[in-house]
């Protein structure tokens, strides 16, 4: 298995390690309940150095993205980061990225870790297909990636420039000879940043992020977090994960990530239309997607887990995505596909568990949104 430069780190305050995508990661340090609740009321620190940070330079860059994306490219500014998909051509997901733009030639792309290979080789077959001028150089080995969330997070940053970073909005921080991205995003629901930076510099973004924090005190503000913490988070603030709420084989305009797909950028100034739009809009012209993802609230204290078969009325309709106990609201709380005939609020439904049925109903998504700060 494959180690991310902050290993020494996670071993410095007893990680439990465990496989995810060909790396080992830090499950949890503490439990995940503990580290789940720490996010929540205080702030956390996840190593996400197992995502893929790809930079798009040159001349056709910013076509190459509006082609590959579903999402607007053309419009953003430079400091801004914006959630996107890659599809294939029949409307299913590749992946979900977040795209950074430095400069109207010059974007970074995090990726998820599972999809790197598959995704850099889809690209090139792009650039090489429609004769794009560009650089495509991975940066995932050479760099590290970190996040910290929670509601204290920002209070805690020295840097006035950081503090006032809007929502998906980055700076560049000079840190002597290295450049430190850091941006105003996350994937917990909770308010808090991203940074990304050279191996080897650690201990001098620490510095920049967060001075003087004993994050082995009881009572430190920010603490190290885990991959399951993590899960349990995004679960919450219903935030889809790539392998279940997305796919190749789910369609794009199923999984709730609609603020996304931005099916009429082609009409715009140097817009373009991306892969996959064809089927799309197929799609939309017979009415829509036949299965939507919807949430559900879980009767009692089993826990819906994916794979699991949703019924309705005694016949199978769908099938669990995501689901998990919520350390923040005290129930279990699932996430699935069914028909969009069974979507309304309030439907009753029920989850095989393979020990016994278990009822839920259809509830309004997220389940958890962090309250707003003043």
């Amino acid at each position: 298995m494959r180690r991310t430069p902050m290993y020494q780190f996670h071993t410095d305050y007893k990680a439990h390690f465990g496989e995810y995508a060909g790396y080992e990661m830090p499950l949890y340090y503490s439990s995940p309940m503990t580290e789940h609740k720490q996010v929540r009321t205080s702030g956390g620190i996840f190593d996400v150095s197992h995502m893929a940070r790809v930079k798009i330079s040159g001349r056709h860059a910013r076509r190459f993205l509006e082609t590959v994306c579903t999402r607007r490219i053309s419009d953003m500014q430079n400091g801004q980061c914006r959630y996107s998909l890659v599809c294939n051509e029949k409307g299913g997901v590749k992946d979900d990225i977040i795209v950074y733009r430095m400069d109207d030639d010059d974007y970074l792309l995090v990726i998820n870790c599972a999809n790197r290979a598959k995704i850099v080789e889809h690209f090139q077959q792009v650039i090489k297909a429609r004769e794009y001028v560009l650089k495509l150089d991975d940066t995932t080995d050479s760099t590290v990636m970190v996040a910290l969330q929670g509601p204290k997070i920002i209070s805690q940053i020295p840097s006035n420039e950081v503090k006032e970073l809007k929502r998906y909005r980055f700076c560049v921080k000079n840190l002597l000879v290295a450049k430190v991205i850091i941006s105003r995003t996350g994937y917990t629901g909770e308010d808090g940043v991203e940074a990304i930076f050279p191996s080897g510099m650690l201990s001098m973004v620490k510095g920049l992020l967060f001075d003087s924090i004993d994050m082995n005190s009881e009572t430190a503000v920010i603490k190290p977090a885990g991959l399951v913490a993590r899960d349990t988070l995004r679960t919450e603030a219903s935030m889809p994960l790539y392998g279940q709420e997305l796919g190749e084989d789910i369609c794009a305009l199923s999984s709730g990530v609609d603020f996304a797909i931005s099916m009429d950028k082609h009409t715009q100034e140097r817009g373009e239309r991306f892969i996959g739009q064809d089927a799309l809009e197929k799609v939309k012209a017979d009415g829509g997607p036949s299965t939507v993802l919807i949430g559900m609230n879980i009767e009692g204290k089993r826990t819906a887990r994916q794979g699991m078969t949703i019924l309705h009325e005694g016949k199978t309709v769908g099938v669990v995505s995501s689901g998990c106990p919520s350390p923040t609201l005290d129930r279990c709380i699932a996430m699935g596909f069914v028909p969009r005939t069974l979507n309304a609020v309030g439907t009753p439904l029920q989850i095989d568990s393979g020990r016994g049925m278990v009822n839920a109903v259809v509830t309004a998504m997220p389940f958890y949104k962090a309250p707003k700060t003043t």
